[in-house]
């Protein structure tokens, strides 16, 4: 199993707008099986984590409305291992919580911060980054990310680049890009310098506490004021009433793009954040006209490099359609250009300002 003082964080309260109209506010991506493996992209990163730390380790934050779900689909993990917030304040306050909770038992404890709904295909790799990593943040006092050697230009993920100064082959971080336009994104590419980030974390609870305190005081400030109640029957209500308090901010922009001990450690384990139709099509197997089908029986004439997603009892049947994506969610149907998902947000906007929440 592994070091007993290691645990897992696994952030599962997003919305997944750009997945609409299959991801909603009532069942996020996180929840759905949208492989058609078997299993939700939360259980796939349960099935991942689990051996690495042990299913008493694993701990999910979400939001409060989503308790039920987490507990429907991952009925191995302790309840008391379900973190709730009330509030939605990005993956701060989040990361925040979770080492106060685990601090509060287990002070010499590391940890693991993943997201929910990600993409690893290469899991042996990832083990192996994975305990590499943790046996350098117990030795050093570092904050790690782990890093995505690109493929392309992508203009949607987050850029590390990387200092020539490194300890055990893991690069001092010297700046991170947040989604930079394409002509930037190709020449960071092509300077061999730079790296996706993959959002996933790892360190001691007692250096993520430190920092916290150093470069986000506020936050620190709220969870000071509950270091009795964590780990006791007080916790939840304490975070109920002070939570939404917490400034609303991420974790890379409060703490890691300020820190002055942040490392990356360079792999590629297959990964994909799974964020857009676009990845969700890329990570999939295509028929010999480039079309993917997820979970539906398509019919196609003189139609190539489409994605089609639908109830398993619906057939979908066209003709003449290229490059689109096509979801059939019941209630909603979306066709629309993969080249022109970035306005998947604003036309999930645009129907809450005509629909209120109806479709959303």
């Amino acid at each position: 199993m592994g070091n007993t003082n290691r645990y897992c964080v696994i952030m599962c309260g997003g919305i997944g707008s750009r997945f609409w109209p299959y991801s909603r506010v009532d069942k996020p991506k996180q929840f759905i099986d949208f492989l058609g493996t078997g299993r939700t992209l939360l259980q796939m990163c349960f099935d991942r984590m689990m051996p690495i730390v042990g299913v008493d380790h694993i701990l999910v934050v979400t939001n409060g409305r989503y308790k039920a779900i987490v507990e429907e689909q991952l009925p191995e993990i302790p309840s008391t291992n379900i973190l709730t917030e009330p509030d939605r304040r990005n993956t701060a306050p989040c990361i925040a919580w979770a080492a106060y909770h685990i601090a509060a038992t287990d002070p010499g404890s590391s940890m693991i911060v993943t997201p929910s709904d990600h993409l690893i295909t290469r899991e042996r790799v990832f083990d192996e980054c994975v305990a590499k990593g943790f046996e350098f943040v117990e030795n050093h006092d570092a904050l790690l990310t782990l890093g995505i050697t690109p493929t392309r230009p992508e203009t949607g993920y987050g850029y590390i680049q990387v200092d020539n100064e490194e300890i055990s082959g893991i690069l001092k971080v010297k700046t991170f890009t947040e989604k930079p336009d394409r002509d930037l994104a190709q020449v960071f590419v092509d300077s061999g310098e730079f790296f996706w980030n993959a959002g996933i974390f790892l360190w001691k609870t007692s250096t993520i506490i430190d920092a916290i305190h150093r470069y986000m005081p506020d936050l620190a400030a709220v969870f000071d004021m509950g270091r009795g109640e964590f780990g006791t029957a007080q916790e939840q209500e304490f975070v109920d009433r002070n939570f939404p308090m917490c400034p609303s901010i991420s974790i890379d922009f409060g703490l890691m793009e300020k820190a002055d001990n942040v490392y990356v450690e360079c792999a590629d384990f297959g990964w994909s954040d799974l964020g857009t139709w676009g990845s969700l099509y890329e990570n999939s197997p295509k028929n010999i006209s480039g079309n993917v089908t997820q979970n539906c029986n398509v019919v196609a004439y003189n139609s190539s490099g489409n994605i089609f997603m639908a109830p398993k009892d619906k057939l979908v049947v066209v003709s003449g359609i290229k490059d689109c994506i096509v979801a059939d969610a019941g209630d909603v149907l979306m066709i629309c250009p993969k080249d022109e998902e970035q306005k998947i947000r604003q036309m999930v906007h645009e129907v809450q300002l005509r629909f209120d929440d109806r479709y959303i």
